[in-house]
C-alpha cells in the first residue's frame, strides 16, 4: 500500500503543478478515496455577456456534461476568471481557443437571423473550445457539421465520434504536449 500512496501523492502534486503552469484549465482534484474512476477536469465558463443566448449556453454546457465524463463545464463562480468568456454580437457564431479548455466564444446574432438554432451553435462553440474542429460538410446527426447541415437541423449533441474525441482530448489530458492543440480562430 505504501507504493500507492505515494503514486496518488505524485499524481495529485503533477496534475497541481500541471494546472498551475499548463494552462488557464484546472484538473479536478484526483480520487483519493482508492476508486478508479478518475475526477473530470472542471472547465468554467462565464456567460454574463451572451445576453440573449445565456439559456442556450447553459443548455449548450449541460449537454456536453451529459454526453461526456472526462470534463465538466460549470458556470465560474463569482470574483474567479473564467476559462471561457462567452460573448454575444452581430457577427456570424465562432470560437477562438487559446489551449484546450481555454478560450472565448462569440453568439453571434447574424446566423440566428438566419434561422440558425441557439442550442445547437452554443453545443457546436463549445465543442471547439473542447478540442474539435468543423466537420463540413456534414449530416445533421454531426454537431460540428455546424451551419452546413443548414438551418432545419437542431440537434445539439455530439455523436459518438465527437463525444470519444473530446473523452480522448481531456482524458489523456496529463500526456499531451503543453499547449496542444494550437491557438486556433473557428469561424463557422
Amino acid at each position: 500500500m505504501p507504493v500507492r500512496r505515494s503514486a496518488r501523492g505524485f499524481a495529485a502534486a503533477f496534475t497541481l503543478t500541471f494546472a498551475l503552469v499548463g494552462g488557464q484549465a484546472a484538473a479536478a482534484p484526483s480520487d483519493v478515496s482508492g476508486g478508479s474512476a478518475a475526477a473530470a477536469r472542471v472547465v468554467t465558463y462565464d456567460a454574463s455577456a451572451s445576453a440573449e443566448f445565456k439559456s442556450a449556453v447553459d443548455r449548450g454546457a449541460a449537454i456536453w456534461n451529459d454526453s461526456v465524463d472526462g470534463v465538466e463545464l460549470r458556470p465560474v463562480e463569482a470574483g474567479r476568471r473564467a476559462n471561457i468568456r462567452i460573448l454575444a454580437d452581430d457577427g456570424w457564431p465562432r470560437a477562438q481557443t487559446t489551449s484546450l479548455g481555454n478560450g472565448t466564444v462569440y453568439m453571434g446574432r447574424q446566423a440566428v437571423d438566419q434561422g440558425y438554432d441557439t442550442v445547437r451553435i452554443s453545443s457546436h462553440e463549445l465543442g471547439h473550445i473542447l478540442g474539435l474542429p468543423d466537420r463540413k460538410p456534414g449530416p445533421c446527426s454531426s454537431l460540428m457539421s455546424g451551419s452546413s447541415a443548414g438551418t432545419a437541423c437542431t440537434n445539439p449533441y455530439p455523436d459518438a465520434a465527437e463525444r470519444a474525441e473530446v473523452e480522448g482530448n481531456f482524458g489523456g489530458v496529463l500526456q499531451r504536449p503543453a499547449g496542444a492543440p494550437a491557438p486556433a480562430v473557428f469561424m463557422d
